[in-house]
Protein backbone atom coordinates (compact mmCIF):
# COMPACT_ATOMS: atom_id res chain seq x y z
CA UNK A 1 0.00 0.00 0.00
CA UNK A 2 1.60 3.52 -0.54
CA UNK A 3 2.07 6.04 1.79
CA UNK A 4 -1.08 8.03 2.97
CA UNK A 5 1.16 11.20 2.06
CA UNK A 6 1.11 10.16 -1.67
CA UNK A 7 -2.56 9.50 -1.19
CA UNK A 8 -3.27 12.83 0.10
CA UNK A 9 -0.70 14.65 -2.08
CA UNK A 10 -2.05 13.28 -5.37
CA UNK A 11 -5.61 13.82 -4.52
CA UNK A 12 -4.88 17.62 -3.98
CA UNK A 13 -3.34 17.47 -7.07
CA UNK A 14 -5.90 15.82 -9.22
CA UNK A 15 -8.71 18.43 -7.47
CA UNK A 16 -6.61 21.59 -8.15
CA UNK A 17 -6.63 20.10 -12.23
CA UNK A 18 -10.05 19.35 -11.94
CA UNK A 19 -11.14 22.78 -10.55
CA UNK A 20 -9.26 24.77 -13.51
CA UNK A 21 -10.84 22.64 -16.18
CA UNK A 22 -13.95 22.01 -15.08
CA UNK A 23 -15.40 26.22 -15.57
CA UNK A 24 -13.41 25.70 -19.19
CA UNK A 25 -15.71 22.47 -19.43
CA UNK A 26 -18.82 24.97 -18.79
CA UNK A 27 -18.07 26.82 -21.50
CA UNK A 28 -17.31 23.98 -24.32
CA UNK A 29 -20.68 22.80 -23.12
CA UNK A 30 -22.66 26.28 -23.36
CA UNK A 31 -20.90 28.68 -24.82
CA UNK A 32 -21.06 27.62 -28.61
CA UNK A 33 -24.74 27.94 -28.80
CA UNK A 34 -24.99 31.34 -27.14
CA UNK A 35 -22.84 32.53 -30.02
CA UNK A 36 -24.66 30.33 -32.77
CA UNK A 37 -28.05 32.07 -31.37
CA UNK A 38 -26.57 35.56 -31.45
CA UNK A 39 -25.36 34.75 -35.29
CA UNK A 40 -29.07 33.55 -36.35
CA UNK A 41 -30.42 36.58 -34.85
CA UNK A 42 -28.10 38.13 -37.55
CA UNK A 43 -29.54 35.94 -39.85
CA UNK A 44 -33.13 36.62 -39.31
CA UNK A 45 -33.39 39.95 -38.47
CA UNK A 46 -30.47 41.86 -40.22
CA UNK A 47 -29.27 43.51 -37.72
CA UNK A 48 -25.18 43.61 -37.15
CA UNK A 49 -24.99 43.91 -33.60
CA UNK A 50 -25.83 40.43 -33.58
CA UNK A 51 -23.17 39.79 -36.06
CA UNK A 52 -20.44 41.74 -34.01
CA UNK A 53 -21.85 40.09 -30.63
CA UNK A 54 -21.35 36.99 -31.79
CA UNK A 55 -18.00 37.45 -33.89
CA UNK A 56 -16.64 38.65 -30.75
CA UNK A 57 -17.69 36.07 -28.53
CA UNK A 58 -16.16 33.34 -31.33
CA UNK A 59 -12.90 35.25 -30.69
CA UNK A 60 -13.39 34.45 -26.43
CA UNK A 61 -14.31 30.63 -27.28
CA UNK A 62 -11.35 30.04 -29.17
CA UNK A 63 -9.18 31.32 -26.61
CA UNK A 64 -10.84 29.55 -23.48
CA UNK A 65 -11.05 26.24 -26.16
CA UNK A 66 -6.96 26.66 -26.30
CA UNK A 67 -6.61 27.09 -22.76
CA UNK A 68 -9.01 24.12 -22.38
CA UNK A 69 -6.77 21.73 -24.45
CA UNK A 70 -3.97 22.61 -21.64
CA UNK A 71 -6.15 21.75 -18.64
CA UNK A 72 -7.24 18.46 -20.59
CA UNK A 73 -4.11 17.22 -21.39
CA UNK A 74 -2.73 18.10 -17.91
CA UNK A 75 -5.36 15.81 -16.71
CA UNK A 76 -5.01 12.68 -19.24
CA UNK A 77 -1.63 12.17 -17.85
CA UNK A 78 -2.07 12.85 -14.09
CA UNK A 79 -4.95 10.24 -14.56
CA UNK A 80 -2.65 7.65 -15.78
CA UNK A 81 0.61 8.94 -13.48
CA UNK A 82 -1.56 9.20 -10.37
CA UNK A 83 -3.55 6.31 -10.56
CA UNK A 84 -1.69 3.79 -12.41
CA UNK A 85 -3.67 0.93 -10.39
CA UNK A 86 -6.78 2.19 -11.17
CA UNK A 87 -5.84 2.29 -15.29
CA UNK A 88 -4.50 -0.96 -15.41
CA UNK A 89 -7.06 -2.67 -13.95
CA UNK A 90 -10.12 -1.15 -15.27
CA UNK A 91 -8.86 0.74 -18.64
CA UNK A 92 -10.93 -2.00 -20.78
CA UNK A 93 -14.24 -0.75 -18.94
CA UNK A 94 -13.75 3.17 -19.22
CA UNK A 95 -11.19 3.24 -21.79
CA UNK A 96 -13.77 3.61 -24.42
CA UNK A 97 -15.47 6.96 -22.99
CA UNK A 98 -12.17 8.68 -23.53
CA UNK A 99 -11.21 7.72 -26.67
CA UNK A 100 -15.13 8.92 -28.09
CA UNK A 101 -14.22 12.02 -25.96
CA UNK A 102 -10.68 12.36 -28.13
CA UNK A 103 -13.01 12.06 -31.66
CA UNK A 104 -14.96 14.83 -30.22
CA UNK A 105 -12.19 16.97 -29.38
CA UNK A 106 -10.97 16.98 -32.64
CA UNK A 107 -14.11 17.55 -34.39
CA UNK A 108 -14.81 20.72 -31.81
CA UNK A 109 -10.98 21.77 -32.78
CA UNK A 110 -11.71 21.15 -36.43
CA UNK A 111 -14.79 23.13 -36.77
CA UNK A 112 -13.74 26.61 -33.83
CA UNK A 113 -11.45 26.65 -36.46
CA UNK A 114 -13.31 27.13 -39.34
CA UNK A 115 -15.51 29.24 -37.59
CA UNK A 116 -13.13 31.88 -36.38
CA UNK A 117 -11.85 31.99 -39.44
CA UNK A 118 -14.49 31.87 -41.89
CA UNK A 119 -16.08 35.23 -41.07
CA UNK A 120 -15.38 36.95 -43.94
CA UNK A 121 -14.30 33.65 -46.10
CA UNK A 122 -17.96 31.86 -45.99
CA UNK A 123 -21.34 32.75 -47.27
CA UNK A 124 -23.61 33.47 -44.36
CA UNK A 125 -25.54 30.63 -43.85
CA UNK A 126 -23.01 28.25 -44.58
CA UNK A 127 -20.47 29.91 -42.03
CA UNK A 128 -23.53 29.66 -39.12
CA UNK A 129 -23.14 25.66 -40.35
CA UNK A 130 -19.74 25.58 -39.22
CA UNK A 131 -20.69 26.50 -35.70
CA UNK A 132 -23.21 23.64 -35.65
CA UNK A 133 -20.66 20.63 -35.13
CA UNK A 134 -18.15 22.61 -32.16
CA UNK A 135 -22.16 22.46 -30.45
CA UNK A 136 -22.41 18.98 -30.71
CA UNK A 137 -18.97 18.05 -29.78
CA UNK A 138 -18.77 20.50 -27.02
CA UNK A 139 -21.99 18.37 -25.53
CA UNK A 140 -20.52 14.62 -26.50
CA UNK A 141 -16.84 15.10 -25.79
CA UNK A 142 -18.50 16.04 -21.96
CA UNK A 143 -20.49 13.24 -22.26
CA UNK A 144 -17.95 10.65 -22.72
CA UNK A 145 -16.20 11.84 -19.62
CA UNK A 146 -19.10 12.25 -17.31
CA UNK A 147 -20.11 8.51 -18.45
CA UNK A 148 -17.03 7.56 -16.97
CA UNK A 149 -17.78 9.71 -13.33
CA UNK A 150 -21.10 8.25 -13.36
CA UNK A 151 -19.78 4.50 -13.81
CA UNK A 152 -16.98 4.95 -10.66
CA UNK A 153 -19.76 6.04 -8.68
CA UNK A 154 -22.03 3.28 -9.86
CA UNK A 155 -19.70 0.34 -11.50
CA UNK A 156 -21.56 -2.36 -13.68
CA UNK A 157 -20.49 -3.69 -17.28
CA UNK A 158 -17.67 -5.91 -15.38
CA UNK A 159 -16.59 -8.66 -13.25
CA UNK A 160 -13.31 -9.23 -11.45
CA UNK A 161 -10.81 -12.02 -11.69
CA UNK A 162 -7.58 -11.65 -10.23
CA UNK A 163 -8.14 -8.33 -9.22
CA UNK A 164 -8.96 -7.01 -12.84
CA UNK A 165 -11.96 -6.07 -14.79
CA UNK A 166 -12.64 -9.07 -17.26
CA UNK A 167 -15.91 -10.46 -19.13
CA UNK A 168 -16.00 -6.30 -20.08
CA UNK A 169 -19.45 -4.92 -21.64
CA UNK A 170 -17.95 -1.42 -21.82
CA UNK A 171 -20.96 0.56 -23.87
CA UNK A 172 -23.24 -1.29 -20.81
CA UNK A 173 -21.03 0.09 -18.44
CA UNK A 174 -20.86 3.61 -19.38
CA UNK A 175 -24.14 4.80 -21.02
CA UNK A 176 -26.35 2.05 -19.59
CA UNK A 177 -25.83 3.57 -15.96
CA UNK A 178 -28.54 4.81 -14.18
CA UNK A 179 -26.35 7.29 -12.70
CA UNK A 180 -25.53 8.80 -16.17
CA UNK A 181 -28.65 10.72 -16.59
CA UNK A 182 -28.99 12.69 -13.89
CA UNK A 183 -25.77 13.52 -13.37
CA UNK A 184 -25.69 14.99 -17.60
CA UNK A 185 -28.60 16.80 -16.66
CA UNK A 186 -26.73 18.24 -13.81
CA UNK A 187 -23.81 19.67 -15.45
CA UNK A 188 -25.06 20.66 -18.45
CA UNK A 189 -27.75 22.75 -16.34
CA UNK A 190 -24.51 23.98 -14.52
CA UNK A 191 -22.67 24.54 -17.10
CA UNK A 192 -25.27 27.23 -18.86
CA UNK A 193 -25.57 28.87 -15.34
CA UNK A 194 -21.92 29.50 -15.43
CA UNK A 195 -21.17 30.49 -18.38
CA UNK A 196 -24.42 32.76 -18.20
CA UNK A 197 -23.86 34.51 -15.19
CA UNK A 198 -20.14 34.85 -16.12
CA UNK A 199 -20.93 36.50 -19.13
CA UNK A 200 -23.65 38.41 -18.04
CA UNK A 201 -21.73 39.65 -15.17
CA UNK A 202 -19.49 41.49 -17.27
CA UNK A 203 -22.13 43.50 -19.09
CA UNK A 204 -23.80 44.20 -15.88
CA UNK A 205 -20.33 45.26 -14.31
CA UNK A 206 -20.23 47.64 -17.23
CA UNK A 207 -23.75 49.16 -16.80
CA UNK A 208 -22.31 49.82 -13.41
CA UNK A 209 -19.60 51.43 -14.88
CA UNK A 210 -22.45 53.59 -17.49
CA UNK A 211 -21.89 51.89 -20.64
CA UNK A 212 -25.19 50.47 -21.51
CA UNK A 213 -25.85 50.92 -25.25
CA UNK A 214 -27.76 48.71 -27.42
CA UNK A 215 -24.65 46.24 -28.19
CA UNK A 216 -24.41 45.91 -24.59
CA UNK A 217 -28.05 45.24 -23.43
CA UNK A 218 -28.17 42.91 -26.42
CA UNK A 219 -24.75 40.70 -25.41
CA UNK A 220 -26.27 41.09 -21.95
CA UNK A 221 -29.85 39.46 -22.52
CA UNK A 222 -28.76 36.25 -24.22
CA UNK A 223 -26.43 35.00 -21.85
CA UNK A 224 -28.60 36.37 -18.64
CA UNK A 225 -31.64 34.48 -20.16
CA UNK A 226 -30.03 31.68 -20.51
CA UNK A 227 -28.96 31.21 -17.12
CA UNK A 228 -31.96 32.62 -15.55
CA UNK A 229 -34.08 29.82 -17.72
CA UNK A 230 -32.42 27.03 -16.27
CA UNK A 231 -31.42 28.03 -13.08
CA UNK A 232 -35.03 27.66 -11.40
CA UNK A 233 -35.07 24.14 -13.50
CA UNK A 234 -31.67 23.15 -11.40
CA UNK A 235 -33.31 22.88 -8.11
CA UNK A 236 -35.53 20.04 -9.50
CA UNK A 237 -32.47 18.44 -11.19
CA UNK A 238 -30.91 18.74 -7.85
CA UNK A 239 -33.80 17.38 -5.86
CA UNK A 240 -33.69 13.98 -8.67
CA UNK A 241 -29.90 13.80 -7.81
CA UNK A 242 -30.00 13.44 -4.83
CA UNK A 243 -32.99 10.61 -4.23
CA UNK A 244 -30.94 8.48 -6.73
CA UNK A 245 -27.70 9.33 -4.47
CA UNK A 246 -29.62 8.39 -1.42
CA UNK A 247 -30.73 5.19 -3.03
CA UNK A 248 -27.73 3.59 -4.55
CA UNK A 249 -25.27 5.67 -2.04
CA UNK A 250 -26.67 6.30 0.98
CA UNK A 251 -23.71 6.65 3.31
CA UNK A 252 -22.77 9.64 0.96
CA UNK A 253 -26.15 10.96 1.69
CA UNK A 254 -25.60 10.18 5.26
CA UNK A 255 -22.48 12.28 4.84
CA UNK A 256 -24.04 15.42 2.88
CA UNK A 257 -26.92 15.91 5.89
CA UNK A 258 -24.32 14.73 8.23
CA UNK A 259 -26.71 12.54 9.99
CA UNK A 260 -24.45 9.74 12.19
CA UNK A 261 -27.51 7.04 12.88
CA UNK A 262 -29.90 5.35 10.95
CA UNK A 263 -33.46 7.12 11.53
CA UNK A 264 -36.70 7.18 10.93
CA UNK A 265 -38.35 10.32 10.14
CA UNK A 266 -34.48 11.82 9.62
CA UNK A 267 -33.84 15.72 10.37
CA UNK A 268 -32.36 18.09 8.33
CA UNK A 269 -29.61 20.12 10.08
CA UNK A 270 -28.39 23.41 8.11
CA UNK A 271 -25.17 24.85 9.17
CA UNK A 272 -23.63 23.33 11.88
CA UNK A 273 -20.48 21.15 12.99
CA UNK A 274 -20.53 17.09 12.43
CA UNK A 275 -19.02 15.68 15.93
CA UNK A 276 -19.27 12.18 17.55
CA UNK A 277 -21.78 10.65 15.35
CA UNK A 278 -24.36 14.43 15.14
CA UNK A 279 -24.50 18.05 14.02
CA UNK A 280 -23.87 20.51 16.86
CA UNK A 281 -25.09 23.97 16.63
CA UNK A 282 -26.96 23.36 13.59
CA UNK A 283 -30.35 24.18 12.53
CA UNK A 284 -32.95 21.07 13.25
CA UNK A 285 -35.43 20.94 10.88
CA UNK A 286 -37.75 17.52 12.10
CA UNK A 287 -38.12 15.15 9.41
CA UNK A 288 -37.02 17.40 6.56
CA UNK A 289 -34.47 15.05 5.13
CA UNK A 290 -36.78 12.33 4.78
CA UNK A 291 -39.12 14.26 3.48
CA UNK A 292 -36.73 15.63 0.43
CA UNK A 293 -34.62 12.10 0.17
CA UNK A 294 -37.80 9.77 0.14
CA UNK A 295 -40.71 12.19 -0.38
CA UNK A 296 -42.17 10.51 3.06
CA UNK A 297 -41.67 12.29 6.31
CA UNK A 298 -41.10 9.42 8.54
CA UNK A 299 -39.15 7.42 5.80
CA UNK A 300 -35.99 5.46 7.13
CA UNK A 301 -32.48 7.22 6.05
CA UNK A 302 -29.66 5.06 6.18
CA UNK A 303 -27.00 6.75 8.20
CA UNK A 304 -23.10 6.48 8.45
CA UNK A 305 -22.70 4.11 11.00
CA UNK A 306 -24.21 1.89 8.81
CA UNK A 307 -20.61 0.87 7.83
CA UNK A 308 -17.03 0.92 9.56
CA UNK A 309 -15.62 4.33 10.18
CA UNK A 310 -12.71 3.91 7.51
CA UNK A 311 -15.51 3.60 5.19
CA UNK A 312 -16.68 6.62 5.49
CA UNK A 313 -16.58 9.92 3.81
CA UNK A 314 -14.94 13.20 5.75
CA UNK A 315 -17.89 14.27 6.87
CA UNK A 316 -17.93 18.09 6.88
CA UNK A 317 -16.32 18.61 3.96
CA UNK A 318 -19.47 16.84 2.21
CA UNK A 319 -21.36 18.68 4.31
CA UNK A 320 -20.24 22.37 3.45
CA UNK A 321 -19.77 21.75 -0.12
CA UNK A 322 -23.27 20.31 -0.48
CA UNK A 323 -24.83 23.10 1.48
CA UNK A 324 -22.70 25.84 -0.15
CA UNK A 325 -24.01 24.63 -3.38
CA UNK A 326 -27.69 24.57 -2.38
CA UNK A 327 -27.23 27.77 -1.16
CA UNK A 328 -25.53 29.56 -3.69
CA UNK A 329 -28.20 27.82 -6.24
CA UNK A 330 -31.07 28.69 -4.45
CA UNK A 331 -29.98 32.49 -4.89
CA UNK A 332 -29.16 32.13 -8.19
CA UNK A 333 -32.60 30.86 -9.01
CA UNK A 334 -34.11 33.68 -7.11
CA UNK A 335 -32.39 36.35 -9.35
CA UNK A 336 -33.32 34.59 -12.06
CA UNK A 337 -36.79 34.42 -11.27
CA UNK A 338 -36.44 38.28 -11.19
CA UNK A 339 -35.17 38.84 -14.13
CA UNK A 340 -37.42 36.27 -15.74
CA UNK A 341 -40.67 38.25 -14.10
CA UNK A 342 -39.26 41.50 -14.54
CA UNK A 343 -38.52 40.66 -18.55
CA UNK A 344 -42.08 39.05 -19.50
CA UNK A 345 -44.74 41.77 -17.21
CA UNK A 346 -42.30 44.73 -18.26
CA UNK A 347 -40.96 43.41 -21.51
CA UNK A 348 -37.65 45.12 -20.82
CA UNK A 349 -34.30 44.49 -18.85
CA UNK A 350 -34.47 45.46 -14.80
CA UNK A 351 -32.78 48.80 -14.06
CA UNK A 352 -32.38 48.48 -10.83
CA UNK A 353 -28.60 49.01 -10.22
CA UNK A 354 -28.68 46.40 -7.55
CA UNK A 355 -29.81 43.57 -9.40
CA UNK A 356 -26.55 44.14 -11.72
CA UNK A 357 -24.59 44.16 -8.50
CA UNK A 358 -26.42 41.05 -7.92
CA UNK A 359 -25.61 39.14 -11.45
CA UNK A 360 -21.88 40.73 -11.20
CA UNK A 361 -21.72 38.79 -7.93
CA UNK A 362 -24.25 35.59 -9.76
CA UNK A 363 -20.67 34.70 -11.87
CA UNK A 364 -17.95 33.97 -9.71
CA UNK A 365 -21.15 32.58 -7.03
CA UNK A 366 -21.94 30.51 -9.77
CA UNK A 367 -18.37 29.19 -10.38
CA UNK A 368 -17.79 28.04 -6.20
CA UNK A 369 -21.09 26.52 -6.43
CA UNK A 370 -20.11 24.04 -9.59
CA UNK A 371 -16.86 23.86 -7.64
CA UNK A 372 -18.59 22.77 -4.26
CA UNK A 373 -21.15 20.50 -6.25
CA UNK A 374 -18.15 18.40 -7.75
CA UNK A 375 -16.66 18.39 -4.25
CA UNK A 376 -19.79 16.85 -3.24
CA UNK A 377 -19.93 14.06 -5.72
CA UNK A 378 -15.85 12.81 -5.74
CA UNK A 379 -14.98 13.24 -1.66
CA UNK A 380 -18.43 11.55 -0.76
CA UNK A 381 -17.46 8.43 -2.73
CA UNK A 382 -14.73 8.01 -0.65
CA UNK A 383 -12.83 5.78 0.05
CA UNK A 384 -13.67 4.04 -3.02
CA UNK A 385 -12.30 5.39 -6.56
CA UNK A 386 -14.91 2.53 -8.01
CA UNK A 387 -17.27 2.84 -5.95
CA UNK A 388 -17.45 -0.79 -3.31
CA UNK A 389 -15.15 -2.49 -6.14
CA UNK A 390 -11.78 -0.78 -5.28
CA UNK A 391 -10.25 1.91 -2.83
CA UNK A 392 -8.25 5.24 -3.58
CA UNK A 393 -5.51 4.06 -1.31
CA UNK A 394 -5.26 0.91 -4.03
CA UNK A 395 -5.04 3.52 -6.95
CA UNK A 396 -3.19 5.65 -5.98
CA UNK A 397 0.92 5.86 -7.24
CA UNK A 398 3.89 4.63 -5.20
CA UNK A 399 6.27 7.75 -6.81
CA UNK A 400 7.75 10.01 -4.60
CA UNK A 401 7.94 13.58 -6.31
CA UNK A 402 4.42 14.79 -6.20
CA UNK A 403 4.64 18.19 -4.16
CA UNK A 404 7.30 19.21 -7.11
CA UNK A 405 4.69 18.54 -9.68
CA UNK A 406 2.11 20.25 -7.40
CA UNK A 407 4.02 23.34 -7.24
CA UNK A 408 5.08 23.01 -11.02
CA UNK A 409 1.23 23.05 -12.22
CA UNK A 410 0.50 25.64 -9.93
CA UNK A 411 2.95 27.81 -11.66
CA UNK A 412 1.21 26.67 -14.58
CA UNK A 413 -2.16 27.45 -14.45
CA UNK A 414 -1.46 31.08 -12.32
CA UNK A 415 0.48 31.65 -15.98
CA UNK A 416 -2.84 30.26 -17.68
CA UNK A 417 -4.64 32.41 -15.77
CA UNK A 418 -2.69 35.73 -16.07
CA UNK A 419 -2.46 35.04 -20.16
CA UNK A 420 -5.96 34.43 -20.46
CA UNK A 421 -6.61 37.38 -18.15
CA UNK A 422 -4.53 39.69 -20.47
CA UNK A 423 -6.07 38.14 -23.98
CA UNK A 424 -9.51 39.05 -22.64
CA UNK A 425 -9.09 42.25 -21.32
CA UNK A 426 -7.26 43.14 -24.66
CA UNK A 427 -10.52 41.71 -26.51
CA UNK A 428 -12.31 43.82 -24.29
CA UNK A 429 -10.63 47.03 -25.47
CA UNK A 430 -11.11 46.69 -29.32
CA UNK A 431 -13.45 49.21 -30.56
CA UNK A 432 -16.95 47.04 -31.77
CA UNK A 433 -16.90 47.37 -35.77
CA UNK A 434 -18.14 49.97 -38.05
CA UNK A 435 -21.15 48.27 -38.63
CA UNK A 436 -21.64 48.14 -34.55
CA UNK A 437 -21.40 51.55 -34.18
CA UNK A 438 -24.16 52.49 -37.24
CA UNK A 439 -26.87 50.26 -35.56
CA UNK A 440 -26.23 51.93 -32.62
Amino acid sequence: MPAQEYLDQARQLQALSLTVHIPLVCFGIAFPSMVLFAESRYLRTGDPVYRVIARRWSKVMLTLFAVGVVTGTILSFEFGLLWPDFVASFGNVFGLGFALEGFSFFVEAIFIGIYVYGWDRLKPRTHFLTGIPIVIAGVSGSTFVIAVNAWMNHPGGFHIHDGRAADVHPWSALFGNSFLWHELVHMYLAAYIVTGFLVAGWYAFGFLKGRFGRYERAALAIPLAAAALVAPVQIVVGDWAARVVGDEQPVKLAAMEGLGHTTDGAPEHLLGWYQDGEVKWGIKVPKLLSLLAKHDPNATIQGLDSVAAQDRPPVNVERYAFQTMVGIGTLLAAIAAFYLVVRVRLRRLPQSRWFYRAVVAAGPLALVALVAGWIVTEVGRQPWIVYRVMRTSQAVTSADGIPVGYATLAAVYLALAIAVAWVLRRMSRIPLEEAAHHAL
